[in-house]
């Protein structure tokens, strides 16, 4: 661990290869786990906003799930996350002719309807961000259902936070990833 900021890193970012192999996964983790995306405060009026713009792109049973509990959820434990499909897949989740997931914000963004790519712990995977009082916590999350995705990136050898540079702009911005980058380096000696 290393501190940047008021970040802490896991080196894991630094010394893990990760590339998603849709091909090999099919997005399996728009599908798999107990809960939805893990959204910020301020997502969840994004999602309220835009919902009009990328209900076209949606399922039919992505549709029904959210008019019946919401563009975003709040657990029990009062975290917000995206809604879900019969306690299943996300609601926003959409399929490729070929089967492999897709995300309808993204699909809206792409098209232009909307300026919002999709909730930053989408955007991150597979670096998860835990806020504490003082710092937060940047940290390497490992799932048995992205171990093709390891192969992928240990056999054209992308780190971690290469992978995921757009998205670590998006959270910390541009200074914060090129003091990430300088790091990698140190680490790297």
């Amino acid at each position: 661990m290393f501190q940047l900021k008021n970040t802490i890193i896991s080196e894991d970012i630094i010394e893990k290869d990760f590339v998603c192999n849709l091909n090999a996964c099919k997005g399996e983790c728009c599908i798999a786990g107990e809960a939805g995306a893990p959204l910020e405060e301020d997502e969840v009026q994004i999602l309220k906003d835009i919902y009009p713009d990328v209900k076209p792109f949606l399922r039919p049973e992505g549709i029904d799930a959210i008019e019946k509990q919401g563009t975003s959820i709040k657990t029990d434990l009062g975290e917000l996350e995206t809604t879900l499909v019969n306690n299943k897949e996300c609601a926003y989740v959409t399929f490729t002719d070929n089967g492999i997931a897709s995300c309808g914000i993204e699909d809206a963004y792409n098209a232009g309807k909307v300026s919002f790519k999709k909730p930053i712990s989408c955007h991150l995977y597979p670096v998860r961000v835990q806020k504490y009082s003082s710092f937060s916590a940047v940290n390497y999350h490992k799932w048995p259902i992205c171990d093709d995705a390891c192969a992928l990136g240990k056999e054209l050898q992308v780190p971690v936070y290469k992978f995921v540079k757009d998205a670590l702009m998006r959270k910390f911005g541009k200074s914060w990833y090129s003091e990430l980058e300088k790091a990698a380096e140190d680490i790297k000696k």
